[in-house]
């Protein structure tokens, strides 16, 4: 979880398909075959239908319809994932697959419960619980390398001033993108007063199963099987060797100073409190089990920083204190208290890179960007909807982005109606695009030249279909 992973909306998503896609294969094993070879990778004919399906399946529940087959779209698809995967692992690309373990047992656990036991679940899915989490794990990791290696491509690939302008000058007037209404929003945020107490417990906690295990008490991975919070712990806190770069910078740094067997003192990093033990290092690769914990609070220390806010918010509403001074003198967020408690949509400016002068645009909020894994909580969008412009949210309990727990008040300064989008007044989603743009362009020209040095092949019954690439056929 403090590594650097994909979504776990998006983890959700590829194990429905991937799900899906093995209960098709099952039901037509005596008439599969293979349609198409990429490098080391086959795709069968069952592969395509099922994904060819759940196209039509989305097309349908969003109501537009495509001019492609889409047998063909699928297979092209498919084609560019076995790509990626190949190249993945000629340029040893890193993903996280101890997460991908976890993530996966989480999921089996979860259908394990729905069915009513392994044996229901068995039964329904014609095959062991073991060979079904081993059919999850292959599928998930290779969309996974498939996705880290695309997003290697892309990830340095940045827009300018200019080059935004032209892409807005490009597009014909009547075909303008409309931009949603957005939101503009203040808050007031309040941790648990008793937060430094509750950090205390937590390291407290962690020194004393620190002690446990270097007296021989309790094994490491007993413990974090018992009480870590972080998906590693169905494995006994145990991740795969990975280099210390994919780990934020305090757990890098105290892994990089252990010696195999050394556990470490209590590190904080912005997703709670570890203890870290080296089980061995090999080349650049630490291999490393981990403890993770979050400050807990008792109902009372819950609601204590709720009743305060609710004050404030009465103050204000009275005109007793403006919500401008009680954000900057109560507020506990240092990246908004100073500037009014507005917020600001700094997801998108990290996306874009932004340069100064469009941030005066970046505290809009489109419904989309709440509830994303890197935007804001869709509790302050429940808060706001049901505001008027200029009055003050009652206050309510959510948490930021690491998980901590916290209350806010939101005020809701201004909607910004549904409009056809201008290089004035809506410069960053504009920028969004055209980054997004430019960054399909330079995936296309990679992708071309990568098709050309990759062994592919296709079975002559699909060659003929609507590519959007024209070098799959050699």
């Amino acid at each position: 979880m403090f590594k650097k992973i994909v979504s776990a909306a998006a983890m959700a998503v590829i194990l429905i398909a991937a799900t899906d896609n093995a209960t098709a294969q099952r039901r037509q094993v005596m008439l599969d075959k293979v349609v198409a070879v990429v490098g080391g990778s086959s795709i069968l004919y069952s592969d395509v239908e099922t994904y060819a399906k759940e196209l039509v399946q989305q097309r349908r529940e969003m109501g537009y319809t495509s001019d492609r087959d889409p047998m063909n779209e699928a297979l092209e698809a498919l084609l560019q994932q076995k790509l990626l995967y190949n190249q993945a692992l000629i340029d040893s690309v890193d993903i996280n697959k101890g997460e991908v373990t976890s993530r996966i047992e989480a999921y089996i656990q979860n259908l394990i419960e729905e069915e009513g036991g392994i044996a229901n679940l068995e039964a329904k899915e014609h095959m062991a619980v073991f060979n079904y989490r081993e059919m999850l794990r292959q599928r998930y990791e290779e969309q996974l390398y498939a996705q880290s290696m695309q997003n290697e491509v892309v990830s340095k690939v940045t827009v300018v001033p200019g080059e935004v302008e032209r892409y807005y000058n490009g597009i014909d007037k009547d075909s303008l993108p409309v931009i949603g209404e957005q939101y503009v929003y203040a808050q007031i945020t309040k941790f648990p007063a008793s937060m430094a107490q509750a950090k205390q417990r937590t390291k407290e906690r962690l020194l004393d199963m620190r002690e446990r295990v270097i007296t021989g008490k309790t094994k490491f991975s007993v413990l974090a099987r018992m009480y870590s919070i972080d998906g590693s712990a169905i494995r006994g806190g145990e991740m795969d060797p990975a280099p210390s770069n994919l780990y934020v910078a305090p757990f890098a740094e105290a892994l990089e100073k252990l010696r195999p067997g050394q556990i470490s003192e209590v590190v904080e990093t912005e997703f709670g409190f570890h203890i870290i033990e080296l089980i061995d290092k090999k080349g650049d690769k630490y291999h490393c089990r981990h403890i993770l914990l979050r400050p807990t609070f008792t109902r009372e220390e819950r609601a204590e920083p709720g009743r305060q806010l609710d004050s404030i918010a009465r103050l204000i509403r009275r005109d007793s204190i403006s919500f401008e001074k009680a954000a900057l003198e109560f507020s506990d967020d240092a990246s908004s208290k100073m500037n009014g408690g507005i917020v600001s949509n700094h997801d998108i400016l990290e996306r874009t890179g932004s340069f100064d002068g469009a941030r005066l645009t970046a505290t809009r909020f489109l419904k989309e960007d709440f509830g994303r894994d890197f935007g804001k909580s869709l509790d302050d969008y429940n808060a706001l909807r049901r505001l008027k412009v200029g009055e003050v949210s009652d206050s309510f309990q959510t948490t930021d982005l690491m998980g901590n727990e916290l209350s806010k008040i939101v005020k809701l300064v201004e909607i910004i109606p549904a409009h056809t989008a201008s290089l004035d007044e809506d410069y960053i989603r504009l920028e969004e695009m055209a980054l997004q743009a430019k960054q399909e362009r330079v995936f296309e020209e990679w992708l071309s030249k990568k098709i050309d040095g990759m062994y592919v092949y296709i079975s002559p019954e699909f060659r003929n279909g609507d590519f959007h690439n024209k070098n799959w056929v050699k």
